[in-house]
């Protein structure tokens, strides 16, 4: 068995949690759109055709802030394509993904979406293809009351679709998405692209002057010119903007499950070199303010060396509409990393305040569903759910002692990765922690300082199911064999005096490659 004691103090504390570090992502991507969040004629459509299974999915996850309509889709879209009467939007070749875009969801109708999901909406511009006049119309048209050309057509197109003329309030902008990567339609230098989004963004704040906007990081820790794309686009923008957005992606290689489950290390490594770049930018500058972090694309995605027949093409061979792509199924062990990267994101909230999992439904994400069929949760849904719910109040700062699991990719890591959140409100103490060991159980005790446990008000976990293994999945036919179980056997200290001979202790046995969640009243 493994061991780990984790100081949980009272008054080490990170920062409050950012309620948009539980953002999701929608994309004009495979079937993201059409037969995930849209499908007219679903039994479980509404009046404007929402799937409501789907949503009410999306309300039970948590997600609170939605980036859309892209991604890679966004730097060859026309915004004014997916406006006005359905019969007179033209229908396009979308070159990111190889698909035909019919353009019957737009702007309107994701606005109306995410009022009923009640989630906020993170607008992303084309920077790629167009450019400043583009940009500020489209913020004139969203956010502007009335009496001018572009809010007047807003207000034109919503009472002829029988929807709210009022302002759409979008306080969310990303400008452009991932322009560093040569894949992009649009693609620009370091240089070229802060001019551009310096001037972007000055036109856009002189139409609403309250938005927040978003300037394009690296696509990766992996992208050739990390570090000094973000040093020269911050050169030209830090007055502009409030946020530099990061993108990650992980997957497992070659069978090395240990370094994947320990993937959280990397994520961890690579949210400190983009504060370091921001404060170094910040101190040359002479600026006052700061620049946070959105990390506004982030999962498990299996872009290499993947069985075609469980996880679809990544680009669609054929041009049609709505084609599956990278529709990943999902196993335990994706699962735990998921919840490890979700801990990263935590313990890096005061710097990281926006965080949009990629994406909702279907393509790379937590929910699935099918046409004309069922919608359900995938393993990675649990970890995402019960932190959006649990974590409220503030961040800890937690001091980890645990055995370590070597690794190809990470070299020596702690066998147990955790966060843990603290709201005085309530008296919450919500501890969120996996056990990366393949074999073993491990033997987790808290040490309580300026904390005194009186119950436990919730403990579940995550692991492999009685007769399933590591890959186990939930997917069409099974939808509910992977989910979250009651963690048995979470302890108080009877004396009420840890280790440390201050204030408690809690002690708990996590299964083999596991994830759990344990909440606990203290005073």
């Amino acid at each position: 068995m493994s061991h780990a004691r984790i100081i949980v103090d009272r008054d080490f504390t990170i920062a409050d949690v950012p309620p948009r570090l539980f953002g999701s992502f929608v994309e004009h991507m495979g079937r993201c759109v059409y037969s995930g969040i849209y499908e007219p004629g679903h039994p479980e459509a509404d009046d404007q055709g929402f799937r409501k299974d789907v949503m009410a999915l999306a309300k039970e996850l948590g997600a609170t802030v939605v980036r859309y309509p892209g991604g890679n889709f966004v730097s060859g879209y026309n915004w004014e394509d997916g406006v006005g009467p359905r019969e007179d939007r033209p229908v396009r070749i979308d070159g990111a993904w190889h698909t035909i875009e019919t353009n019957a969801f737009g702007l309107h109708e994701f606005v109306e979406w995410a009022k009923r999901a009640d989630i906020e909406v993170m607008e992303a511009i084309n920077l790629g293809t167009r450019g400043v006049d583009e940009a500020r119309a489209l913020v004139e048209y969203a956010n502007h009351p009335s009496g001018t050309y572009w809010s007047d057509l807003r207000r034109e197109h919503a009472a002829a679709a029988g929807t709210s003329e009022e302002p759409f309030g979008i306080k969310l902008w990303c400008l452009g998405n991932e322009l560093d990567g040569p894949w992009q339609i649009g693609h620009k230098t370091a240089e070229e692209y802060g001019r551009l989004a310096q001037e972007a963004a000055k036109a856009m704040k002189l139409v609403d002057p309250d938005i927040e906007l978003v300037a394009v990081g690296s696509s990766g820790k992996q992208m050739p010119t990390f570090g000094t794309w973000e040093q020269t686009v911050l050169s030209h923008t830090y007055d502009e903007v409030d946020y530099i957005s990061m993108h990650a992606y992980y997957q497992e290689h070659d069978g090395d499950a240990a370094s994947f489950l320990a993937e959280a290390v990397n994520m961890d490594g690579f949210i400190d070199g983009v504060v370091a770049t921001i404060d170094a930018v910040k101190a040359a500058g002479k600026h006052t303010k700061q620049i946070d972090i959105s990390f506004d694309e982030w999962n498990v995605w299996y872009q290499q060396g993947v069985d075609s027949e469980d996880q679809p093409e990544q680009v669609a061979k054929e041009w049609k509409s709505h084609p599956r792509l990278i529709e990943d199924k999902y196993s335990v062990t994706d699962a735990v990393v998921v919840g490890t990267l979700m801990h990263s994101l935590l313990r890096h909230g005061d710097r990281v305040r926006i965080a949009n999992q990629a994406q909702l439904v279907n393509v790379i994400a937590p929910i699935r569903s099918e046409e004309n069929g069922p919608a359900w949760r995938q393993t990675i849904f649990w970890p995402f759910a019960r932190i959006a719910e649990l974590a409220t109040g503030e961040i800890l700062r937690l001091v980890v002692d645990a055995d370590q699991q070597h690794t190809e990719r990470h070299g020596d890591v702690d066998i147990i990765d955790a966060a843990a959140t603290y709201d005085a409100e309530t008296g919450a103490l919500s501890l969120f922690v996996a056990n990366r060991g393949l074999e073993e159980a491990a033997e987790v005790s808290l040490d309580l300082r300026g904390f005194t446990a009186s119950e436990v008000l919730r403990a579940e976990v995550l692991t492999i199911p009685e007769g399933g293994d590591r890959h186990t999945a939930n997917d069409l036919d099974s939808q509910e064999a992977v989910g979250l179980v009651p963690l048995q056997g979470v302890r108080l200290s009877e004396s009420g005096q840890g280790e440390s001979g201050q204030s408690g202790a809690v002690t708990m046995s996590l299964p083999a490659l596991s994830w759990a969640v344990v909440q606990v009243k203290v005073a």
